[in-house]
């Protein structure tokens, strides 16, 4: 049989490649969608332990969840396996990058960072993928809405302090089109979503980052993904790419393996696929694409040699403000953050850079609530305050025999073990990103592992500034600021990393150009997290899918 022959071979589907094949099947090439992990329709997403055990991508184990951990010296790394990549566990937030952070030419640690790009190169696209992804802003001055204490104590902190603090658009639909916000009414879409499934206005639940099994969260496979099906795009899940290499006449062969998950005790397989395009697109994201071009990095011999070069983790660190109280009568009493009602993040403060008026590098710090069922585990972790309260229970209960006691209804003294549940809700995660330094390179150690040389060390001034603004906001709710216990020992962890085929002027500076075109290799694109030449600051999934869009409308030049 002849090997299948399209335009468009995307690989991945998270912001760049989902951008990328819909904006090009829209225009009328044949394209196929390359997807390592599974479809997620409303309802499939892990809530029980159990199910959440298989929810881990590893197809060795016969795993084929969503989940991605990556560890190397210095850095933990989260991504997401599944379709809509990392739209499926993100925390909704769609911020542009600030012009002024955009820096054409910055030392700092000994490291170089250039932006071949402006903001006003990208704010054309920022303003065409802003309506795809549905942004909107967390109705904060609307009833139910206004109940969100999270929100409103992070917006008091910010004025205490003196900083910036705004609602950032979001990708969930918490109301229809032209109609007042109203939690759980179903979504009405002009078309049918490729899962077919109802979608319900966001029900305020705090579990966007496990999955939304309500499909509120606007993620890629209910928008970019749907549209580019109803397009003609060939979406193909479960299939994970192995090898790819230039043809000698021109476009190159992509081969994959098709995985079939074990079923009724019967062991996972694994099929060989070939395709050839006469255009390739990575967009397996900054890990997954600068892996797979440094395992086939021999057949691409004009690569830079910048290749693995500017990885960093935009940032990221996680803190937490504990027992946090207020002022009462007479005293101080606990204060309830209400850490599980609304999205995971809802509001951000902003602290500027050097660039734009800030001393040092800048950085954002966010609210970010976690699921109702997260509350059970904080309270579980007290034992001993669990025992002292069922002990004195049963105390409670051998006197009432003992003394003959006629009252049946012991309502209240079952509530008393369950206790104040003082810790879950006067604690809330704080969630920090911002411009630490792109000293990082991805490469394959001896046994083409992918490994990674970042370390905290260069940051370190960053951080412990994050750090400081992060200690003032908890001081500010009267809790205590506690670490994430990882950054004790040098170690942070991230959910945006980027870097590895970072975009440059020339090939002396990066991997790919301004528009993702690697150099020396036409028709060979990165679109995804991996061209950042430094940190985005803020969230980066608004910029990658901007970039994205810019690379397509790069390729339809040059196939009119």
């Amino acid at each position: 049989m002849a090997t299948e022959h399209v335009d468009v071979v995307v690989v991945g589907s998270g912001f760049g490649g989902s951008v990328a094949t819909y904006r090009l099947a829209d225009a009328g090439l044949r394209v196929v969608l390359l997807e390592r992990g599974r479809a997620y329709p409303p309802g499939s997403f892990p809530r029980t332990q159990h199910e959440m055990t298989r929810s881990f991508w590893n197809p060795a184990s016969d795993r084929f969840g969503m989940f991605n951990v990556w560890s190397f010296d210095g850095i933990e790394a989260l991504v997401s396996a599944g379709l809509g990549g990392g739209s499926l566990i993100y925390a909704n937030v769609l911020l542009r990058k600030p012009p002024e952070w955009f820096v054409a030419q910055e030392a700092y640690g000994g490291v170089e960072e250039r932006w071949p790009i402006r903001y006003e190169d990208l704010e054309p696209h920022y303003d065409r993928v802003e309506p795809m992804l549905g942004a909107q802003r967390f109705p904060f001055d609307v009833a139910p809405y206004s109940a969100a204490r999270k929100t409103r104590a992070l917006k008091e902190a910010a004025e205490r302090l003196g900083l910036d603090w705004t609602l950032p658009p979001l990708a969930v639909t918490f109301g229809n089109d032209g109609e007042a916000p109203v939690p759980g009414e179903p979504i009405r879409e002009p078309f049918p979503n490729l899962h077919g499934r109802t979608r319900y206005t966001c029900r305020l639940c705090g579990e966007c980052d496990v999955g939304c099994n309500y499909g509120s969260k606007n993620s890629l496979d209910y928008n970019y993904l749907s549209a580019a099906q109803r397009a003609g795009a060939d979406v193909r899940t479960l299939s994970e790419v192995r090898t790819f290499e230039p043809r000698p006449g021109g476009g190159f062969t992509v081969r994959y393996v098709r995985h079939e998950p074990g079923e009724d005790g019967r062991p996972p397989r694994e099929y060989p696929v070939e395709l050839t395009a006469d255009r390739l697109v990575l967009s397996a994201g900054t890990l997954g694409s600068t892996f797979l071009l440094l395992k086939n990095r021999a057949a691409f011999p004009h690569l830079s040699g910048r290749l693995g070069d500017r990885f960093c983790g935009n940032g990221d660190l996680l803190s937490f403000a504990m027992r946090c109280t207020e002022d009462d009568e007479g005293g101080r009493r606990t204060r309830d953050l209400g850490p599980t009602f609304g999205p995971v993040i809802t509001s951000t403060i902003r602290v500027p850079d050097t660039r734009d008026g800030g001393d040092g590098r800048g950085f954002y710090v966010q609210d970010a609530g976690f699921p109702a069922f997260v509350t059970w585990l904080v309270e579980a972790s007290d034992v001993g305050g669990t025992v002292r309260r069922l002990l004195r229970l049963a105390g409670r209960r051998i006197r009432a025999r003992l003394r003959r006691d006629p009252r049946t209804d012991i309502t209240a003294e079952i509530a008393r073990v369950l206790g104040a549940c003082d810790l879950s809700t006067s604690s809330l995660p704080l969630l920090g990103m911002g411009r630490d330094v792109p000293d990082g390179r991805l490469y394959l150690d001896t046994d083409d592992h992918l490994a990674c040389t970042w370390s905290i060390g260069s940051s370190r001034p960053f951080f412990e500034r994050v750090r400081g603004t992060m200690a003032d906001v908890a001081a500010a709710w009267g809790g205590a600021f506690v670490p994430n216990p990882t950054y004790r020992i040098s170690r942070v962890i991230t959910v945006h990393p980027l870097g590895g085929c970072p975009m440059g002027s020339g090939p002396e500076h990066g991997v790919v150009d301004a528009y993702g075109e690697a150099f020396g290799h036409p028709g060979l694109y990165v679109a995804d997290g991996s061209v950042m030449p430094g940190p985005v600051g803020p969230n980066p999934a608004l910029t990658i899918a901007a970039l994205a869009d810019r690379t397509a409308d790069r390729i339809l030049d040059q196939t009119s």
